[in-house]
């Protein structure tokens, strides 16, 4: 059965101040030119993208001296007009935090300051109704008993083991989050154990290999039929068109050098009104 697309809310922020300064991930190099001007355009187009495929953006103010707002997704979990605040693993980013406060307080949601280690959609995924978090590197593991709490929904834990697949949307993607829900991921991102749970969860499963996930293949945004993803995961690409899936390329090649791509970039907002 063809998926139907489903328009979304979306809050990103332009990648104004965007540098790699330090490294916090295997994936950033202070050594490496960050080209900002590039990095804006090219985030620019990911925003086109999702406004022509009839999405809504809202937009967070970026702010000097906090170059990884541009990563929007790490900031929040937005479920049903609540949302889960951020409490970032490392001293560089804390400052966003009250930015994502002070965003969704004016904007009318209920916000809730998390009391545990935990970086948002980076390593919280909404689907069927079920949050799939992961932990190891970047989210304390009782962040997830907080965040069951407070969306009244199951939380199943996913242990990550890859350094290089620090957050989870880096090692799966949601293809379509309505009903049982289909994904993406890499197996090798994640314990035996988790392995075996997303077997059983998720037997349809589009399973991506180790260059797949190398090339942010994972790291996708999806209204259940358009998949905007990195254009360089070719070969990820023809995986989920193979899935009855289209496609949609997006070129970060600037925002990669921090160690994010599309969904990184795009934090879902879940609001019923």
């Amino acid at each position: 059965m063809t998926p139907v697309p489903a328009p979304r809310t979306y809050l990103m922020c332009e990648p104004a101040y965007f540098q790699v300064e330090y490294a916090i991930n295997p994936w950033m190099d202070p050594d490496r030119p960050v080209d900002t001007e590039l990095a804006i355009k090219q985030w620019h187009g990911l925003r086109d993208c999702l406004l022509a495929l009839g999405h809504t953006v809202h937009l967070l103010d970026p702010e000097p001296g906090l170059p990884d707002m541009v990563y929007a997704a790490n900031g929040v979990l937005a479920i049903d007009g609540t949302a889960y605040g951020a409490r970032f693993r490392h001293p560089q980013r804390t400052g966003e935090e009250r930015a994502y406060r002070r965003w969704f307080q004016r904007n009318g949601w209920r916000f809730v300051t998390p009391v545990h280690v935990n970086e948002g959609e980076g390593d919280l995924a909404y689907v069927g109704g079920t949050v799939l978090g992961g932990y190891g590197f970047r989210t304390d593991l009782a962040a997830h008993r907080q965040v069951r709490d407070v969306f009244g929904r199951p939380v199943i834990s996913l242990e990550l083991v890859d350094p290089r697949f620090y957050h989870l949307d880096t090692a799966l993607g949601v293809l379509d989050p309505t009903g049982p829900g289909q994904i993406a991921y890499y197996p090798g991102a994640f314990s035996p154990a988790s392995q075996a749970v997303l077997r059983h969860l998720f037997p349809d499963a589009v399973i991506a290999d180790e260059a797949d996930a190398v090339a942010f293949g994972l790291n996708l945004v999806s209204d259940a039929r358009h998949v905007v993803m990195n254009s360089d995961a070719t070969a990820m690409a023809g995986k989920v068109a193979a899935a009855g899936y289209l496609p949609v390329p997006v070129e970060l090649s600037e925002l990669r050098k921090g160690g994010g791509s599309v969904k990184c970039c795009v934090a879902e907002l879940r609001d019923p009104r």
